[in-house]
């Protein structure tokens, strides 16, 4: 039995490593949330044994959490980087697929007439009127304009503190694209990992809640930012050496039980 329990340490250390590994190979991941892995002890009994006679035999991993702590700014200069001063998520939606994605990653571009991360995902904004009003809740993309009704060209394009998305043009006019839609939920660990910073929905964590930078729990942006990872390398290099040495200990374990075995089947010989 001894063996099976220094197994299951051996996996679970293995499972731990594995994760701080990630975590301090993401240390440099604009927008990456950390990991920690949470373990359970199992017990071999029932609910008529003897509570006095109750052994362990090992344990298993409970849970992968993620911790969504925000991570520290870092100044980049670009009107479209973005940085959440607080909670909350970007919303992106494919133009291909039409699936909803949701990050901390705020590098965006203005590529075919839309606002789009890396991959061609469009950012949402909430819909506004002629003087900047949200009017409503439902996220649509972000839309800027080549030109505007008088014929001037596109100019630049701002985020303002409020998450105002504004289209400045030749002329000297703007107009107003629609605020940034930030994505709220009531669980966040049960979000979906997907890689490449994104994140999905699932039953777990609940339907998003939208709102506009400021109103509510949301956090404000900040343009011309980016949230940098929140992993804390020393943290994780404490964790390695603790995973390290709780691998090597069972193993340990198992070497003395086959030391073990080894004498009984000796005696017997």
């Amino acid at each position: 039995m001894s063996f099976y329990t220094s197994l299951n340490g051996l996996k679970n250390a293995q499972t731990g490593l594995s994760v701080i590994a990630n975590n301090l190979a993401n240390a440099e991941t604009t927008g990456f949330k950390k990991s920690r892995v949470n373990f359970s002890d199992i017990v071999s009994g029932t609910s008529a044994s003897n509570p006095k006679l109750v052994k362990g035999i090992g344990s298993s991993v409970q849970s992968i959490d993620q911790n969504f702590s925000l991570g520290p700014t870092q100044q980049t200069g670009a009107a479209l980087d973005l940085a959440i001063n607080g909670e909350g998520f970007f919303t992106k939606v494919s133009p291909v697929t039409g699936k909803t994605f949701f990050t901390r990653n705020g590098n965006f571009n203005l590529e075919g007439g839309f606002i789009t991360d890396g991959q061609g995902n469009r950012l949402q904004v909430l819909p506004v009127d002629g003087v900047g009003n949200v009017t409503g809740t439902t996220p649509q993309d972000a839309a800027v304009p080549a030109v505007n009704a008088a014929g001037a060209e596109l100019l630049s394009v701002t985020v303002k503190v409020d998450g105002s998305v504004v289209a400045a043009f030749e002329d000297g006019t703007s107009q107003s694209v629609g605020k940034i839609a930030l994505a709220g939920f009531v669980a966040p660990n049960g979000l979906l990992q997907l890689g490449g910073q994104d994140w999905q929905a699932t039953g777990i964590s609940g339907p998003p809640n939208y709102g506009q930078p400021g109103a509510a729990k949301f956090g404000t942006m900040l343009s011309g930012s980016l949230e940098g990872s929140n992993v804390d390398i020393a943290e994780e290099m404490v964790g390695l050496i603790t995973a390290q040495r709780y691998f090597q200990a069972n193993a340990k374990a198992i070497d003395t039980a086959t030391q073990l075995s080894q004498t009984i089947i000796n005696l017997r010989s």
